[in-house]
């Protein structure tokens, strides 16, 4: 032991270069001439290395450091090497293994080949295999001819790699390059490779950007071999604490054979889509030390049509498409006191040629002033204004402001159990038109009007609570009379009171754009008045809650009986049910007198345990309204989805949506997926009702039929990820909406 620590303390004092100390445990050492040789479990410190071998050689003259047998090397916390030879050359900061094997203990990669040279943090491999797997028996690997590590940006490259699922080869590339962390870089995404009889093969090939930390670009150009070429980019950015946004961009051109036989709306399509959010912009872009909170939110989209949407990727069901286009920006100031606001709205109808007379909400002003109180809280009132800008290139406009203060006097009676409250409601609204004062040629005056009014509530409540030995149970009921008062108007308000009674004046303007008078469709535009009823609410509500707080049972019954018509109006109906701790039944249900029949039923079934989530949901509603070519009122709607985890491996999916209404198939997959801790293998059958824009600029819809395989080799892939698998679309149908 004692000659051992001699030889430590000669070759440590002995083997230095540019700053860089070897230090060297042995049981026995030899020394001959310029080359000493250790024996017996050699260990050596080498800056961040610690490596371990049979036997060892140190060259003085060279400074070659060559290691021997069951090579055990750890670099830093996450690197770990083996080999049968190693050679360490200090001066030049070298290190030979052969064979050379890699394991990077945070990503769990290894990397395997016959021999690895390293200078500094750089590491070359040849003739090489790599893999997330079991290095005895890998379920997927990689062999290449040649790679590049680099130890501080753990970013590897491979050279003509070849795919392997166990021994079978699947693909084929010159390059590929992975970081073993999850620094965000430059590099080349996974491909989507998809197949479709009518558009033939899908090709994508994704190109990710971030050359500085504040912002990345993701290029994602495509190729579709029957239908056409596309490129779709992605603008993501951080420009401050509070602050961040992206810009999405798109362009797809279709193959002129396609174009016409499908006939399409448009041979070209292409779009944009603006987010930005900003927690403090009055501060930061004004800069100001205002002590409120203030903020921008903007949203803003633009396409031709809405197969812009369709092309982004090869998953429609991924996409939520749409043919009526919103763009908003929001921004807002809000103080303890008081919030203020702007809202800009913009319409787009894709289905039309023109949207110059779409009417535009361009600015809507915003101010409201929090709820105060007098008298010891007896007496409460708030006060809300909101100014909207109507505005189109062609027809009507007009400026309507809004202003609503409610003032409330309440109080608690016979030791808090009974609570009272009285309301009384000042609203007035001002409506200045603009713009052309016609409608297909026939003369049509607006004139400005005002119009006033004050109406009232009285309510009274009250809430019994009792705790039983395993459950809690509230019960609330309530009443609410409200009452209609004094209304004043003039000017457009007068006329409106001239055409309509005050029940066409709420049936009627409420759906306008079925009214087959465009005279009197125009008068509805800026009409949003509802009368004032004279009705009575009733309501009765109890809660179960368990011992632990959790609420078991939830049920709200609410009666509204107008005075006006001396009739019932329609009854409501909630009821949620935790029937056990893994089953829950949702029920709300809408019934009208008049009809005699429920406006709305919607009821949901969900049962959810830690492998198996059912949910089963049927909505209907009927509004109505006269049925007409293109719009139905009953509204009939099951959906249905299962998720089953057999074990840790595999998991089934079904989901499934009908529209009972049209017999109509809306959406309907299934699948399974087989997950192991190094790769995924799922097949899905997708089925899937999308619209598209024709050639006569009406909506029709695709129904889309896919095969998904998903493969994702992990952990080069994430498991989170889409992007991992090949797509099969079977040929569709199209069905007239």
């Amino acid at each position: 032991m004692s000659k051992a620590v001699l030889f430590l303390l000669f070759f440590a004092a002995s083997v230095w270069a540019e700053d860089a100390k070897v230090e060297v445990f042995a049981t026995t050492m030899d020394t001959k001439e310029n080359i000493v040789t250790a024996d017996g479990d050699v260990v050596v410190i080498y800056q961040d290395y610690q490596l371990s071998a049979k036997k060892a050689r140190y060259d003085r003259n060279s400074g070659d450091l060559e290691l021997f047998g069951n090579i055990a090397a750890s670099q830093g916390e996450n690197i770990k090497l083996l080999g049968e030879y190693a050679k360490l050359n200090i001066a030049n900061k070298e290190r030979t293994f052969q064979p050379f094997f890699m394991l990077e203990k945070t990503s769990d990669v290894w990397l395997s080949g016959d021999e690895g040279y390293a200078k500094d943090t750089d590491v070359e491999v040849t003739s090489g295999v790599m893999s997330g797997c079991d290095p005895n028996n890998p379920l997927w690997k990689m062999e290449f001819t040649s790679s590049e590590y680099n130890t501080d940006t753990m970013w590897l490259n491979l050279y003509n790699t070849r795919i392997y699922l166990y021994d079978i080869p699947v693909f084929y590339t010159p390059y590929f390059g992975y970081s073993l962390d999850t620094t965000r870089r430059t590099g080349v995404l996974p491909p989507i490779v998809g197949y479709s009889t009518k558009e033939g093969l899908y090709y994508e090939q994704a190109l990710f950007i971030a050359e500085q930390n504040w912002w990345d670009l993701e290029l994602k150009p495509q190729i579709r071999t029957n239908r056409g070429e596309g490129l779709y980019s992605t603008f993501r950015f951080v420009d401050s604490k509070t602050s961040k946004g992206s810009l999405t961009a798109g362009y797809f051109q279709e193959k002129q054979s396609y174009f016409s036989d499908s006939q399409l709306a448009n041979d070209k399509h292409y779009g944009f889509n603006f987010l930005y959010q900003n927690d403090d912009f009055i501060n930061q872009w004004f800069g100001t030390t205002l002590e409120g909170q203030s903020g921008i939110y903007a949203d803003i989209v633009n396409m031709n049509d809405v197969d812009y949407i369709n092309l982004s990727t090869n998953d429609t069901t991924q996409n939520a498409t749409t043919t009526q286009l919103l763009s908003r920006i929001n921004a807002f100031y809000n103080r303890d006191d008081d919030y203020m606001g702007a809202y800009f709205k913009h319409y787009k109808d894709l289905t039309l040629d023109s949207n110059e007379k779409t009417i535009q909400n361009l600015p809507a002003l915003h101010y409201h002033t929090y709820l105060d109180t007098w008298l010891e809280n007896h007496l409460s009132y708030s006060m809300d204004i909101q100014n909207n800008n109507y505005y189109r290139q062609a027809g009507v406009g007009a400026v309507q402001t809004d202003m609503n203060i409610p003032v409330t006097l309440q109080t608690s009676l016979f030791d808090e159990f009974l609570n009272v409250a009285y309301t009384s409601h000042f609203y007035a609204q001002h409506t200045d038109f603009n713009g052309e004062n016609s409608v297909q040629n026939n003369s049509l005056e607006y004139d400005s009007g005002l119009f006033g009014r004050n109406y009232h509530q009285l309510s009274a409540s009250t809430q019994l609570t009792r705790a039983f030995e395993t459950f809690t149970h509230v019960i609330e009921v309530g009443t609410q009379y409200q009452m209609d008062g004094l209304e004043s108007q003039n000017g457009y308000y007068d006329e409106q009171m001239e055409l309509f009674t005050p029940q066409q004046r709420d049936d009627y303007c409420s759906y306008a754009s079925n009214a087959t008078d465009p005279e009197y469709a125009a008068r509805c535009e800026f009409y949003n008045i509802a009368s004032v009823e004279k009705r009575l609410q009733l309501y009765f509500a109890h809660y179960l809650y368990d011992v632990l707080g959790e609420q078991i049972l939830y049920h709200r019954v609410s009666q509204n009986i107008s005075y006006n018509s001396n009739v019932a109006d329609e009854i409501e109906n909630e009821l949620d049910y935790q029937i056990t701790d893994n089953l829950n039944f949702y029920n709300n249900m809408v019934y009208n007198y008049d009809e005699s029949d429920f406006s709305k039923n919607f009821n949901q079934v969900s049962y959810r345990t830690s492998s198996f989530d059912l949910g089963l949901s049927h909505m209907y509603k009927d509004s109505f309204l006269p049925d007409t070519p293109t719009t139905t009122p009953i509204t009939s709607y099951l959906t249905s989805s299962i998720n089953y985890r057999y074990d840790k491996h595999y998991s089934y999916s079904y989901r499934h949506s009908y529209d009972l209404q049209r017999s109509q198939k809306r959406g309907f997959e299934i699948g399974f997926l087989y997950q192991k801790r190094c790769w995924d293998f799922g097949l899905r059958y997708v089925e899937n009702n999308r619209p598209i824009l024709n050639l006569s600029g009406i909506s029709d819809s695709v129904y889309d039929r896919y095969i998904y395989l998903t493969l994702r080799l992990k952990p080069i892939m994430s498991p989170n990820s889409n992007a991992s698998g090949f797509a099969y679309r079977l040929p569709d149908k199209s069905e007239n909406n």
